[in-house]
């Protein structure tokens, strides 16, 4: 053979037989969710259907005293995104007694990775719903908040069942957005686009209604809106979350897998067990 071996050869044809994985996370997560593609035997395709972008609101400052003068029984942090953009907006001397003051509260995080972020900053005990969703936290909280202040810092396009949920249960509930998402436009996002109607992406992994906003806007934009739900009913679509499944679903493309606990790793496992 010229200068291949066979185990080379075996190898490359192995390779070109991964099934090629859509991955349209942000910038931030890329890295990560690349590696874990990999471990689950994917290869794939990255193209960004959603950027995060700092923001500061009104309610920014009165959230960060509460938490200071000890007036915030529960504090919800709704992504790992959600506490670092909160930190990076104190300055480096407030930043550390911001952190100790949340121990004397009751810190609520929406699920494994945000709780992983918490520890990072030294908050060790956060609590987890259940069911890792807005529904979850109300549902776990529920009893206990009637009477209590509650704390919501998160993005611009959170979900109000968490708010009036929570308030519904008798809570006074403050919601701060700390950074908001838009919908980047580019060469990647076109080509991603060109492959799924070319039939070459075999999985999509969308993780938020606004992610499966940005990708069928794009499509809309390149006049192939029709055309790639077609081309999404060959290919096997995940979605993180009944409410990212239901956007899908509303636009008339049918899901064919949403994990049990919301974590793209956990999304990864039942595309790969679909595929």
């Amino acid at each position: 053979m010229t200068g291949e071996t066979i185990g080379e050869v075996i190898g490359d044809a192995n390779e070109a037989k991964l099934p090629v994985l859509a991955i349209m996370r942000p910038e931030s997560y890329r890295e990560k969710s690349e590696a874990l593609a990999r471990d689950y035997g994917f290869e794939s395709f990255y193209a960004p259907m959603i950027r995060l972008e700092d923001m500061k609101d009104e309610e920014f400052e009165p959230f960060v005293q509460r938490v200071l003068e000890g007036v915030s029984d529960y504090v919800i942090f709704t992504s790992a995104n959600g506490i670092t953009f909160t930190l990076d907006k104190l300055p480096e001397g407030k930043r550390e007694s911001f952190t100790e003051a949340l121990k004397k509260s009751r810190v609520i995080a929406i699920g494994p990775n945000t709780e992983k972020e918490l520890v990072k900053i030294g908050v060790e005990k956060p609590f987890l719903p259940g069911d890792y969703s807005s529904e979850g936290i109300v549902e776990a909280l529920c009893p206990e908040v009637k009477g209590k202040t509650v704390d919501a810092a998160r993005s611009a396009y959170g979900s109000r069942l968490l708010i009036e949920g929570l308030e519904n249960c008798g809570a006074t509930v403050f919601e701060t957005k700390v950074y908001t998402l838009t919908i980047p436009e580019g060469e990647l996002q076109k080509e991603l686009i060109e492959r799924t109607l070319a039939g070459e992406v075999s999985a999509f992994a969308f993780t938020s209604s606004m992610m499966v906003r940005g990708f069928m806007k794009q499509a809309e934009k390149m006049g192939a809106g029709e055309e790639v739900k077609e081309a999404l009913s060959r290919a096997v679509v995940g979605a993180i979350g009944t409410p990212t499944a239901n956007t899908l679903e509303s636009l008339g493309v049918n899901v064919d897998a949403v994990p049990g606990e919301f974590t793209f790793e956990a999304l990864l496992e039942v595309l790969k067990k679909k595929l």
